[in-house]
């Protein structure tokens, strides 16, 4: 058995600990396939249907548009066969699946998350371009390649079947390409047409209108990954769904946050969004039901996003208690183990660990609950070039002790100046040290106030 075998037959597990109403609540757990997430089975559907029908050769190129999960599942696929991969992807992506699919060996090409259809770059319309210039290449456009729903028709469908032992009353799923919501609505059309076709979608995308009013807008943003789109995919068949909910970033991160925590399933964005939607289905049936939805991808690729306390609480997905003073824009408090320090009597070699380690550039360096320096790159720099030896020397030795410390009732307006000077205000409570303020924790605090 190789690899690609390991495609599909995922796990269905009933979740128990979250308030679905009357209702009986079943994830399907997509994240089980090799490549961790659902688009593993549209992916080698679409290289085995191009194969079969000569489009690509051995030693060709793939090319497609994706938002992450799609460009992996290739990826592992483009290894096991040969091909090489050219991947456009929105800068939205996590740096988790970014990192993934360079290890893959694939080539990335990253293209702007803020334009729509018909922009130099928009993700599909540079990937149709690479097309065009790339000899033997093949762009896959899992949005109009028939094979990727009927993957879901052939293979997602029969196995929820099977696995919900024939008694099914609705299926929630999301929209990315469309594929697995029309691939199911064939498979149940066909088998159990009282299967309720559920849709999902992140506020900001345009399917949600469109199923209730027929009519298209214009799409917003939205930080979940992997679902909701600025238009109709060719592929989308939305005739089936019989009832839509729109769920916020905020619900769809809470959600899957909670479903961790309290099940132990690990779900990415997306998934939220699907369990969010389907709760919210549950609750509202007047009888008992049976539904299914999908653990679309892992957790593992968005912990720099939504399972990062301080991105969260960055976006304003987590509300902190707030003081009314300058602690309210410190993103890191010491007294919450969130910053990084030095002491005097540490190395320089320490401190360059650090630096590298957690990828910053300066470090407070406190006696105790005190700052007594801060030292930055230059600092380490000046210190040891010519001279390596100095890595053993004293942070102490080096450290700027010209600080610029404010109280933490200091107003706003006295912060700003400094920030405009290039430097980096130091909150203190008397001599105690509670963290540094930078340019974008103001921005930070100014974004949290636009709703």
């Amino acid at each position: 058995m190789n690899i690609l075998e390991r495609i599909g037959n995922t796990a269905l597990v009933e979740v128990t600990r979250l308030d679905a109403g009357p209702c009986r609540l079943f994830v399907k757990l997509e994240n089980e396939n090799p490549g961790g997430s659902i688009k593993d089975r549209i992916a080698l559907a679409m290289v085995e249907s191009a194969e079969q029908e000569g489009k690509l050769r051995p030693g060709g190129t793939l090319i497609e548009a994706t938002a992450g999960n799609t460009g992996l599942a290739l990826a592992l696929i483009a290894v096991r066969k040969g091909y090489r991969l050219r991947l456009v992807i929105p800068d939205k992506m996590s740096q988790e699946k970014i990192f993934h699919l360079k290890a893959l060996g694939a080539e990335v090409v990253m293209t702007r998350s803020d334009v729509g259809r018909g922009h130099p770059e928009y993700y599909q319309d540079v990937a149709e371009r690479l097309e065009r210039e790339t000899p033997h290449s093949f762009y896959v456009n899992q949005f109009a390649n028939p094979a990727n729903p009927k993957a879901h028709e052939e293979g997602t469908g029969p196995e929820i079947w099977r696995q919900m032992d024939g008694e099914v009353d609705a299926v929630v799923c999301g929209v990315g390409s469309g594929g697995t919501l029309t691939g199911l609505s064939r498979f149940f059309g066909r088998v159990a047409p009282e299967v309720n076709l559920v849709l999902a979608d992140p506020a900001g995308s345009v399917l949600a209108d469109y199923v209730r009013t027929g009519t298209l807008g214009v799409a917003g943003s939205w930080l979940v990954e992997g679902i909701g789109e600025d238009f109709i995919p060719p592929i989308c068949d939305l005739s089936r769904v019989r009832h839509v909910y729109t769920i916020t970033d905020a619900e769809s991160f809470a959600t899957a946050r909670t479903l961790l925590r309290q099940e132990g399933i690990f779900p990415g964005s997306s998934s939220g969004t699907l369990v969010a939607a389907a709760l919210q289905y549950c609750r509202g049936r007047s009888r008992p039901e049976r539904v299914v939805t999908f653990v679309c991808d892992s957790g593992n690729k968005y912990l720099s996003k939504m399972y990062n306390e301080y991105w969260m609480i960055d976006q304003g997905f987590i509300e902190r208690e707030p003081h009314g003073d300058l602690r309210d824009l410190i993103s890191r408090l010491y007294a919450d183990r969130a910053v990084i320090t030095v002491s005097a009597g540490d190395t320089l070699l320490t401190a360059y660990g650090r630096f590298k380690l957690y990828d910053i550039s300066q470090l407070p360096v406190l006696e105790g609950e005190r700052i007594v320096g801060i030292i930055d790159e230059s600092d380490l720099l000046l210190a040891v070039y010519g001279h390596e030896e100095r890595f053993q020397d004293r942070v102490g030795s080096v450290m700027s002790t010209r600080l610029e410390t404010v109280q933490i009732a200091t107003p706003l307006a006295e912060v700003l100046p400094l920030l405009e000077s290039g430097m980096v205000p130091i909150v203190c409570d008397g001599d105690r040290f509670l963290g540094l303020i930078t340019r974008i924790d103001l921005i930070n605090y100014l974004r949290r106030g636009v709703h």
